[in-house]
């Protein structure tokens, strides 16, 4: 075989192996994104769950509580309220208090609450979009910070980042409802080309 023949074989070679490697190229590239997605929706469904278990116990008081009676006639804007346009991109922040409950209840980060976690006898737990602390300025980032707020063994609040990727976080009051429900609508996005919308609504099961 002379170097002609060789050419002409490397030519012919390259001309039926580039399609293969163009698609597995693609297929690598998709299969990235399709993780990338699933990681992003899992991120999501979590967030929702710990923001709608706050709100679900927003307000609760424990009938065995001494504080509980002096409670009775608060104002159900003292156990959650919203802060709107006060974070990341315009998102909204929410803040929720509710006395303990006979059972063992967490925070929003995972913490067994206590009295020693409590402030007037209410846990408080809160949730804002913050920019990434991490991110050097001028850096592009994949959106901000989910942030969780809640109270330390000295009942301290202490803001702890839940996951990156928030590009907005909304939560909106409904009205007509018998007691208190809120939409919860959350934008993700990993910086690049995915970006997902999610919403759930969600019922307080303590507030009218």
């Amino acid at each position: 075989m002379n170097l002609l023949e060789c050419l002409v074989g490397l030519a012919l070679s390259l001309v039926l192996v580039a399609p293969l490697i163009k698609n597995s190229g693609e297929f690598i590239a998709k299969h990235i994104e399709y993780e990338k997605s699933q990681s992003i929706v899992a991120e999501a469904d979590r967030a929702l769950e710990l923001i709608g278990r706050s709100i679900r116990m927003a307000g609760y008081q424990n009938a065995k509580s001494s504080n509980s009676s002096g409670r009775s006639n608060s104002s159900s804007t003292e156990f959650i309220r919203i802060q709107k346009n006060s974070g990341y991109r315009g998102s909204d922040e929410l803040l929720v208090k509710h006395e303990l409950s006979a059972g063992i209840d967490f925070d929003c980060i995972g913490n067994v609450l206590s009295k020693e976690r409590t402030k007037n006898g209410l846990a408080q737990q809160g949730f804002l979009v913050d920019r990434q602390a991490t991110a050097p300025k001028g850096v592009r980032v994949n959106g901000g910070s989910l942030m969780c707020q809640s109270l330390d063994r000295q009942g301290r609040l202490q803001n702890t980042t839940l996951m990156n990727g928030i590009d907005f976080l909304a939560i909106e009051e409904l009205p007509g409802h018998t007691g208190r429900a809120f939409k919860v609508r959350l934008e993700m996005t990993d910086g690049a080309l995915i970006n997902k919308h999610f919403e759930r609504t969600f019922a307080t099961r303590n507030l009218l």
